[in-house]
């Protein structure tokens, strides 16, 4: 398959309209986040954008470049279809520990008072509300004490919003099933410790959060895999869960649904960079 790097995606950009029959503009270096994928047996190019799962809202604005992408593709897919009530119905009922573990069971009478503190003190929650819920979910729950601003989102709900208003269909790679097994896999006592390291440190956390954005929004995708190879973001012990091993499934789909039709796949920018990336496997394809 052949990629061609996209000069698509500013954030705080001119969002003024493009016709869909526009040829988009190359780019010369690999500095963007949306790449165009053509190759044997694909009558018409599909789409791959890198997203960030929450930002501050008004940080979120798409070029005409990438709007007419969209527009191009027949469906949108993302990591899970966001756009189903039942899924994010059925999402509830997973957030939860297998085998009846509890939060508390995980740490020290000490280190469970540090967390139950936190949470008090910070985000004006009891603790005894998620007391079964699965710690990587949990620290999810931290994100928003990182970030300067009150109106969050999420560059997936922008997108989906667009692909709605487009009358875009909307399909998933994977089920929330699937993605709450991939957090039963990791030991939730390592995701108990990196919870409790992300609380001990939020001032630090805070700062790489905000390095995190800035380098997404300069589309440095060598500045991103290196970011995502820091051992403060803990990937590097599950990288195979929570990355690549994702990213070889979702390539095995795509080179399907990619040759029945045009489609637009969104997931985290983390899953475009690196070896097992999924900009290098396609190419590989």
């Amino acid at each position: 398959m052949k990629l061609f790097r996209l000069l698509v995606f500013v954030l705080g950009s001119s969002c003024n309209g493009q016709s869909n029959t526009d040829q988009l503009q190359t780019n010369k270096d690999e500095n963007t986040l949306l790449w165009e994928i053509s190759g044997k047996g694909i009558s018409a190019p599909s789409y791959l954008f890198g997203t960030f799962h929450l930002m501050c809202k008004a940080d979120i604005q798409f070029s005409s470049a990438l709007r007419s992408a969209l527009v191009k593709a027949n469906e949108v897919y993302l990591e899970v279809d966001l756009s189903d009530p039942a899924n994010i119905l059925g999402a509830l009922l997973l957030l939860n520990m297998k085998d009846g573990k509890k939060l508390s069971d995980l740490y020290t009478i000490e280190q469970y008072m540090r967390v139950e503190r936190f949470f008090k003190d910070s985000l004006k929650s009891s603790l005894n509300m998620f007391q079964s819920m699965k710690p990587s979910f949990l620290e999810a729950m931290l994100y928003p004490k990182m970030m300067p601003c009150k109106t969050i989102s999420g560059v997936e709900q922008e997108l989906m919003e667009m692909a709605k208003a487009n009358k875009k269909k909307i399909k998933g790679l994977e089920t929330m099933a699937f993605q709450a097994a991939v957090f039963d896999s990791i030991p939730y006592v390592d995701q108990a410790k990196e919870l409790l390291k992300s609380i001990d440190s939020i001032d630090m956390y805070r700062k790489y959060f905000d390095t995190m954005v800035q380098v997404y929004k300069s589309q440095q995708l060598s500045s991103i895999e290196s970011l995502f190879s820091k051992s403060e973001f803990g990937l590097e012990e599950n990288r195979d869960i929570l990355l690549d091993n994702r990213n070889k499934n979702w390539v095995e789909q795509l080179k399907t649904i990619m040759k029945k039709q045009p489609v637009f796949i969104a997931v985290g920018a983390g899953h475009l960079v690196g070896e097992m990336g999924l900009i290098a496997l396609l190419r590989k394809e």
